[in-house]
């Protein structure tokens, strides 16, 4: 599964307003300033923004000192909801969901499709299980560095 840049930008630049709202409680952060700092394109932001505040997912305000701002805590903001906002697919196999046939081209499924298709449902109960909040405690760096010890 390929998470594309719409769902890696999302994520990173509400990482951003994340831990730069919780540094000013309460404060708008600038869109330029994420872009900066995250070094991605202002105008794509602004397209990713627009989505995630359709989404509820952020409030913008305008004016001096205008910016946006998180919708919920950092806490209560799961990984799936941004990418899904963003509109991302995720999902592992090549066959459209909303398709009763599958992949090949006779119509049926392919011999791997249930392996992808569980592959998929793990990798969005995971993103599910992730908020915000996590990403900025650095709580994955611990959980997978305990994983590879357990593992040796």
């Amino acid at each position: 599964m390929r998470l594309g840049a719409r769902g890696r930008y999302a994520v990173m630049a509400m990482t951003d307003l994340a831990a730069r709202q919780g540094a000013v409680e309460g404060r708008a952060v600038a869109l330029a300033d994420i872009a900066a700092r995250q070094e991605i394109s202002l105008s794509y932001l602004e397209q990713l923004f627009a989505r995630l505040r359709r989404r509820g997912l952020v409030i913008s305000a305008r004016g001096p000192g205008g910016g946006y701002r998180l919708a919920k805590d950092a806490d209560q903001t799961l990984i799936s909801e941004i990418i899904i906002a963003v509109d991302e697919p995720m999902r592992a196999t090549r066959c459209n969901a909303k398709q009763a046939k599958g992949c090949m081209s006779k119509g049926e499924r392919c011999m791997t499709h249930d392996l992808w298709d569980e592959m998929g449902r793990r990798i969005q109960g995971y993103l599910a299980s992730v908020s915000l909040a996590d990403v900025l405690a650095g709580k994955l760096r611990d959980s997978v560095s305990d994983e590879g010890r357990s593992a040796a």
